[in-house]
């Protein structure tokens, strides 16, 4: 049977995410077998604290190691101070994310100095990306282990607590068949869970290094995902948000054709889940079978994440999306004309080299003609290891950071306006965390909203409680949240 590890401390694990401020004290739970926790009684092999970062991939990854560390019987704590060891599992994506890798990386690093940890594990994309040179540079670091080594954070553990030196470094091929992500220690609220159903990405973007990090796409076998769904549900989870680096193009490399909608039939069976979020869709292999399995669904929420990254034709040429403005417009109105109250969001790649004048202006109309419910900007970011980096016409930072701003303008105007429009509608509001100081009220997302990324919807309502979705009346708008009153009973 699984249970919430109901002793656990307020926050077991530093997940340093954007969406933690929403809930400073949830509970950890777990999706490990009872049978195969260890006896809290016998003595544990050694205490760790554990550094989160990156993306919701990442954060199962995390959830994986968590696992893994506590079924071998070590105590995880809420502060590496003290801890017998550190897990910083990386992101390696753009230089931003590094940038705060290497800080957490660096922090642990000088509480090792001041003798308040014995030592530090680095894992993930930033370990995978830069190898050994992580260790010429940061030879305080004890051990790396590359993405694909995770399922030896437990032997690497064991050398660090013995006092052994001897491989210092765990790196493994990716794999042709994409690990289990079952018995981990979630971090998430309990109501809520990332599930990923492939590893890796075929796809060769010109400024993506992720290919590099986390090789080739390989699908999780439907019957292996529904299973970690059935678990995930039957441990509380209400909200399944599905990940991949490449959602439509799932089941391709594993039965020869996408097999998304097929995926999809099958999760929409499991008890007990009542939203199934779907992120990371790219422009192609949106085929009509996904789109009328979200049409007619009662549990899949009209809510797609599909990051577009630019609309001129040339610049999706240089960064080498394989589609089209013709192609993207023609599928964003199938999307809208088919599903109802749809919400949509993507992304934006600016200062791509050689951008001009008029391809960004092209951008910005595009953007306020469409009307997205959500949208990020992102500059474009120079990685070393990628194709995008030979190509000319690199722009300034300030140059980049101008054109980012304006688009945000834009969308803020786009933004506001939808969130007036529903002043007033009716919306089912998933409730996370309550609101710190304040009686009777709460931060919950409705289903246009989905962690770390989007929005919030603040409720007031009396003898609520977090996971309960609540119907609720939109009131008010508070720039990019929404304000509303508990209206009917939850569920």
């Amino acid at each position: 049977m699984i249970r919430p590890i109901r002793d656990a401390p307020a926050l077991l694990a530093v997940h340093r995410r954007e969406w933690c401020r929403h809930w400073p004290s949830f509970s950890v739970l777990t999706t490990i077998s009872e049978s195969k926790k260890p006896d809290p009684a016998a003595t544990t092999k050694g205490t760790y604290a554990f550094v989160s970062l990156g993306c919701p991939k990442n954060l199962v990854d995390s959830e994986r190691m968590l696992g893994l560390l506590q079924l071998d019987g070590y105590r995880l704590v809420a502060e590496p101070d003290g801890a017998d060891f550190v897990v910083v599992n990386t992101c390696g994506f753009i230089e931003s994310a590094r940038t705060e890798s290497f800080g957490a990386i660096d922090e642990m690093l000088k509480l090792k100095r001041d003798g308040r940890t014995r030592g530090v594990i680095v894992s993930g994309c930033l370990a995978e990306r830069q190898r050994e040179q992580l260790l010429v540079d940061r030879p305080d670091i004890d051990h790396l282990v590359g993405v694909f080594g995770r399922e030896q954070v437990t032997k690497v553990a064991d050398r660090l607590v013995g006092g052994l030196d001897e491989q210092r470094s765990v790196f493994r091929p990716a794999p042709t068949n994409p690990f289990s992500d079952r018995q981990r220690l979630r971090i998430t609220p309990r109501h809520f869970a990332f599930l990923k159903i492939s590893e890796g990405c075929d796809r060769l973007c010109t400024f993506c290094a992720i290919p590099k990090m986390r090789g080739k796409h390989y699908s999780k076998p439907i019957e292996e995902i529904v299973a970690e769904a059935r678990e995930l549900a039957a441990d509380g989870v209400r909200e399944l948000v599905i990940v991949a680096q490449d959602t439509t193009y799932y089941g391709l490399d594993l039965y020869g054709r996408t097999r998304l909608a097929d995926l999809l039939a099958e999760l929409e069976r499991v008890e007990g889940l009542d939203w199934i979020r779907l992120m990371y869709l790219y422009p192609m292999y949106f085929t009509d079978d996904v789109i009328d399995r979200i049409a007619a669904s009662k549990r899949i929420v009209p809510y797609l994440d599909m990051p577009l990254q630019h609309i001129n034709d040339r610049m999706l040429k240089r960064m080498q999306r394989r589609v089209n403005r013709q192609e993207t417009e023609e599928l964003l109105a199938k999307l809208r004309a088919r599903i109802s109250n749809l919400v949509m969001r993507t992304t934006f790649i600016t200062g791509f080299p050689g951008e001009t004048d008029a391809e960004f202006v092209e951008l910005a109309n595009f953007i306020a003609q469409q009307k997205f419910e959500r949208l990020g900007v992102f500059t474009y970011s120079f990685e070393p290891d990628t194709p995008a980096a030979k190509l000319p016409d690199h722009l300034s930072e300030e140059i980049k950071n101008q054109r980012r701003d304006r688009l945000m303008e834009v969308q803020q105007e786009v933004a506001f306006a939808w969130n007036k429009s529903q002043i007033g509608r009716r919306l089912d509001v998933l409730l996370d965390v309550p609101v710190p100081a304040e009686e009777n009220a709460w931060i919950g997302r409705s289903y246009a909203d989905a962690p770390d990324v989007d929005g919030v919807v603040y409720v007031t309502g009396e003898k609520l409680r977090a996971g309960q979705i609540v119907p609720c009346e939109v009131v008010a708008t508070q720039e990019y949240d929404l304000v509303a009153a508990a209206i009917g009973s939850p569920r």
